[in-house]
């Protein structure tokens, strides 16, 4: 990449750490997943990465209609930003059934869906909505390898959605099939694991159908595997971290040649001894949940990190000397959607300058409901 696209000319007016987002770059992400997936028609991005009302608005703009949300939060921001079909992609328990109904009310303009994996949870929000004379599109949730939620496509997947067609206030609504655990490098291999996880979902679906029951959507995939599922027209894709990138996805998939669109800036605080410089780069400030390297510094590929704290990220580097206290780097996350994250606002670049500011409202567990 361009070593200098990044750079940002009043960034002395810039407080560091900070997170930097490039709409134009963003934009041509967008565009190009538009373009493998054949339009907006399919294509149901998943705005946990980015939790900006204005990147809503950007695909509003673009004909994407529909999203989905991790949370009621991200579900409000996208419905309050344009979006007329939100699926929350989290069984909805305890106070955030009640919350849904408050959603559902409260934009009659967008359709709100939800999943479900388990039977006393689809009878809770069948209860709710049918003392709120509510009517609620319910997708099963499939596990289809990944082992974190879901039932597997068997027997009692269709046993469950039968309970699904038949529930009060519950509309039957398809399958939602997310394959997050598929992180192969080769393309070839990646795209024979996903149709290998997918097979026993579509014989589910046929069973379902033959069956005489309503199934009409697979919501499927995540970005490693959106290009794979956008080939079968049944399928709507859910990519989310195109917007942003990061090198965690960059470095791995090298078929999915998206564009950087978002940075970190931070700052040298200290020079602790020789060959290492401490930057304003903590825990606090891009997500640690991974070993290191947590952040790539274009401008010193060599360097290592040494330490990390709350506050402060240690790294050695033979070109230290060059450094002084004060002087700043721009680092590109491994992971990009838990850092944003951790940023109540970004800092907009456009042609070369920072231009403006953008609350990062969808990190809030609670906007208005």
């Amino acid at each position: 990449m361009p070593n200098d696209w990044f750079i940002v000319e009043n960034v002395a007016e810039i407080a560091s750490p900070s997170l930097l987002v490039y709409p134009a770059r963003s934009k041509a992400n967008l565009d190009k997943v538009l373009a493998m997936t054949g339009g907006p028609a399919r294509l149901r991005p998943h705005i946990k990465t980015h939790k900006l009302a204005e990147m809503v608005q950007m695909h509003v703009a673009a004909g994407v209609t529909r999203c989905k949300a991790a949370t009621i939060a991200e579900a409000e921001l996208a419905a309050s930003n344009g979006m007329t079909d939100v699926l929350l992609s989290y069984q909805p328990v305890g106070p955030n059934i009640s919350r849904l109904l408050e959603l559902i009310r409260r934009f009659p303009q967008t359709t709100f869906r939800t999943i479900i994996d388990d039977c006393s949870a689809l009878k809770n929000l069948s209860a709710a909505a049918t003392q709120a004379d509510l009517k609620i599109p319910v997708l099963l949730d499939i596990d289809c390898g990944m082992h974190r939620t879901g039932v597997t496509p068997d027997d009692r997947a269709a046993v469950l959605y039968r309970e699904l067609v038949k529930s009060p206030g519950i509309i039957a609504d398809g399958l939602h099939v997310y394959d997050g655990h598929l992180h192969i490098e080769d393309l070839a291999e990646r795209r024979r694991a996903c149709d290998e996880g997918m097979a026993p979902v579509l014989v589910l679906f046929e069973r379902l159908q033959g069956d005489g029951l309503p199934v009409p959507r697979i919501v499927a995939g995540g970005t490693p595997t959106f290009p794979i599922h956008a080939k079968y027209p049944a399928r709507e894709c859910s990519p989310g971290t195109y917007v942003f990138w990061d090198f965690g996805y960059g470095n791995r998939f090298k078929d999915l040649d998206f564009q950087l669109a978002a940075m970190l800036l931070t700052r040298v605080i200290s020079k602790p001894g020789e060959n290492r410089l401490c930057l304003d780069l903590g825990h606090k400030a891009v997500a640690a949940e991974n070993p290191h390297p947590r952040v790539f510094f274009p401008q010193l590929p060599d360097a290592v990190a040494i330490s990390q704290s709350e506050e402060h990220l240690v790294i050695e580097t033979p070109r230290a000397g060059e450094f002084s206290v004060g002087d700043c780097l721009y680092g590109v996350p491994r992971h990009i959607c838990p850092t944003v994250a951790l940023h109540g606002y970004v800092v907009v670049v456009e042609n070369g300058r920072a231009v403006n500011r953008w609350p990062v409202r969808g990190r809030e567990r609670k906007l208005t409901i």
